[in-house]
């Protein structure tokens, strides 16, 4: 698996595997298969209620020799209940002790604001923010970042805060690029990462994609997956199947070309 650089200089790896909606019953057995297929970009939430899940996962592969903690790329995030200084410092330990970890390698602002008429909500993600610098400077985080945001929540940051966010992670996926975030992100520097980059599969069922899969010999997965990284986006599938997380995993094989990546990016 190859790596990319963030802005502050760390190296992480180009495609990730998240575990949002895999139940902690099986997340575990699901964390272990991942890291067997070579994943090494694992992304949870504290919303995702996996993470103890996720991190005994890790500590048996650990035990196992399967991998060193320092190969590991581990995420979380502060959900909408924990936005605010006092909470995010809460929620950043109560995540790590959930986890089993010494440190996070990323850790993210869930969602720019808690409620869609919430009139504060520059106030707390700004308090947020200086937690995750404090974190961060303390040693406690690789690199601290957002999610969901759009240009708008992210200027609040840029115009207030010591650090700049290394990382924006954003649906995305053809039909859904959000141009103008993913532009703005390049300009600053912050590289954005897609959660649900298959489109929920219902992007499977597009003629397009369809197409293309029969033309490079690919699944419509792994067109979604490489038209992220061909466009510098991280992706972050999921998937319970180990012949899935291999296939998504083969996408440094082809290339798709520009004049079907403009049509990609055109896709309704």
């Amino acid at each position: 698996m190859e790596n990319v650089k963030l802005s502050n200089g760390i190296e992480m790896p180009m495609e990730g595997f998240g575990v949002f909606q895999v139940p902690d019953t099986q997340c575990e057995q699901v964390i272990l298969d991942a890291i067997e297929a070579g994943y090494r970009l694992l992304d949870t939430a504290s919303s995702y209620k996996n993470e103890e899940a996720l991190g005994s996962a890790v500590k048996k592969a650990i035990a196992a020799g399967m991998v060193k903690r320092e190969e590991l790329f581990i995420t979380t995030k502060a959900y909408i209940q924990q936005m605010g200084y006092g909470k995010t410092i809460q929620a950043f330990y109560e995540s790590l002790n959930k986890l089993g970890l010494d440190y996070l390698d990323l850790y993210l602002i869930h969602w720019p604001r808690p409620t869609l008429d919430c009139k504060n909500w520059k106030e707390l993600d700004l308090e947020s923010w200086r937690a995750m610098e404090e974190l961060y400077h303390a040693g406690k985080i690789r690199a601290i970042g957002v999610s969901n945001f759009l240009p708008h929540h992210i200027e609040n940051l840029m115009q207030n805060a010591k650090v700049t966010p290394a990382v924006d992670q954003l649906e995305y996926h053809p039909g859904y690029t959000q141009q103008a975030a993913v532009d703005y992100c390049r300009k600053n520097q912050i590289l954005v990462e897609a959660w649900s980059p298959i489109g929920r599969r219902r992007v499977f069922e597009e003629p397009l994609i369809l197409e293309l899969s029969e033309k490079y010999h690919v699944s419509p997965a792994q067109i979604c997956l490489r038209f992220a990284l061909q466009n510098g986006v991280i992706p972050i599938p999921k998937s319970s199947s180990m012949e899935r997380m291999k296939e998504n995993q083969d996408i440094f094989s082809f290339e798709i070309s520009t004049e079907d990546m403009y049509r990609l990016e055109t896709m309704p």
